[in-house]
């Protein structure tokens, strides 16, 4: 189209810089370095057919998962150019038992560090199916000059400083947000950047979908079952029935239900009790761009982004997406 400008990643965040009178351009550069190992990541997934690099390797990680040879590799590429980056002390990841540390005089000094879930729903990627990374940035409270400690980490999701995710699926997407508005990026592989795609993106306050594991109904607390059937009853005035879909992979999902409206549902089992996904990695980082869309996040009886967290691989139940299906399920599980 004449005259339509292009608006790469790069350029979005140095504009966006001028929100954060502290910042002077360490968040940008971290930012910078996020998209970077997206790219990285983004090839290996679009060639991981053809080499040997599907599959997994024969460990599990910290979480009892197996460890798929992908996983390793995204998890090696974040922290590589988080590293490089000179802007990011340490990292803590959900390949990892511990956190990892920066030691060079550049780190050190750092001002940030950053929870990353270097490849959500790899579970998915031997068949295909869209998978994602999911990350979260938060400003460190260690001394500057000093090796991060574990106290960085255990902060509560409404000290965030930045979030997002990287979708891949038949084009990848880079979304996120530092607090004010969300937005979203897609990859433009002829030029190799990602390019301003969804601007301002708010999630609609009455969505359409429900996104669960419904394989686990009769492990589902009682409320849980009573709003799949409220999603299930016909109901003109509220346009119900609502419509059933469920990736298994928390970003895809998650995506879809943003743009179109929708809620993603991980209640508490008899097989998980604390829930299943993880509330540094997972939830804080989802919850932040959802609430900055206008949507709501909450684990049943609180704000996911006021927990403090209390382990580095917490676990937590977790539903998230437009607000009026949000509160409906409050609604059911309050009731129950």
């Amino acid at each position: 189209m004449k005259g339509y400008k292009i608006t790469t990643l790069n350029e979005y965040i140095i504009r966006r810089q001028a929100d954060y009178p502290y910042a002077k351009g360490e968040l940008t550069r971290l930012l910078y370095n996020i998209g970077v190992a997206a790219k990285v990541v983004t090839k290996k997934v679009n060639k991981a057919g053809l080499v040997d690099i599907l599959g997994n390797i024969g460990n599990v990680n910290v979480q009892g998962e197996d460890v798929m040879k992908l996983d390793v590799f995204a998890n090696e590429s974040f922290i590589s150019s988080m590293k490089a980056s000179g802007e990011c002390c340490g990292i803590a990841s959900e390949e990892n038992q511990e956190i990892v540390t920066f030691d060079d005089g550049l780190s050190r000094d750092a001002n940030y560090i950053m929870c990353v879930d270097p490849l959500d729903g790899s579970s998915n990627i031997d068949v295909n199916v869209s998978i994602g990374t999911i990350f979260s940035i938060y400003r460190r409270i260690s001394p500057r000059g000093s090796k991060a400690e574990a106290a960085d980490f255990m902060q509560a999701g409404n000290k965030q400083v930045a979030a997002g995710y990287v979708i891949y699926g038949s084009s990848t997407m880079l979304v996120y947000t530092t607090g004010n508005g969300v937005a979203g990026f897609t990859l433009d592989p002829s030029i190799g950047e990602f390019c301003l795609s969804n601007h301002n993106i708010k999630t609609p306050e009455k969505g359409k979908i429900y996104s669960i594991n419904e394989g686990n109904y009769s492990h589902f607390p009682e409320g849980i079952k009573k709003f799949i059937k409220y999603c299930q009853e016909s109901d003109p005035d509220t346009k119900r029935p609502y419509t059933s879909r469920y990736i298994g992979s928390l970003v895809a999902d998650f995506h879809r239900n943003l743009l179109k409206g929708g809620i993603f549902l991980y209640p508490p089992t008899l097989k998980a009790p604390q829930g299943k996904l993880r509330l540094i990695y997972e939830c804080n980082p989802i919850s932040f761009i959802s609430e900055q869309a206008g949507g709501k996040s909450v684990t049943g009886e609180e704000r996911v982004l006021d927990i403090v967290p209390q382990d580095l691989h917490q676990r937590i139940p977790f539903y998230t997406g437009s607000k009026n299906m949000v509160e409906k399920v409050e609604q059911f599980l309050g009731e129950s």
